[in-house]
């Protein structure tokens, strides 16, 4: 927002930070519901590599742009976060932003990607535990 990166209204849910944001709405942590609700009205989801999340704006069909958080900067245990990004991005069902410098062209690119659409694998993998469990 500082930057000019990011056009029209913004909104985070900050978790446990201590960075106060100055140029947009905030919030430390939202109820699902109000979460669900954010996410249904945006324009484009930006988010760590969280898989519900990722998913449910998948699912309301909402171009999504992950940042993954990076263990070799403190921010994680490990790069798991960084594994599934990449895994989405390759199915080319989100664009990933390895550097916050470059979120603002991630944003723009985002505007006008054709992502590919999500199929959710849900059905079959209840099925597939479902048969292995009669077989036990």
């Amino acid at each position: 927002m500082e930057q000019g990166y990011l056009e029209g209204e913004v909104f985070a849910q900050t978790g446990h930070s201590d960075y106060v944001p100055r140029n947009y709405g905030y919030q430390n942590f939202l109820s699902k519901d109000e979460f669900q609700d954010c996410i249904s009205r945006c324009e484009i989801l930006i988010t760590h590599s969280g898989v519900a999340t990722i998913i449910t704006g998948l699912k309301l069909r909402k171009p999504v742009v992950v940042v993954p958080r990076f263990a070799s900067y403190g921010e994680h245990v490990d790069d798991h976060q960084l594994q599934i990004a990449e895994s989405f991005a390759d199915k080319n069902l989100l664009l990933m932003c390895k550097n916050v410098d470059d979120l603002g062209k991630a944003v723009t690119r985002a505007r006008t990607h054709t992502f590919a659409p999500y199929v959710s694998q849900r059905e079959q993998v209840i099925r597939t535990v479902r048969e292995y469990l009669e077989k036990l």
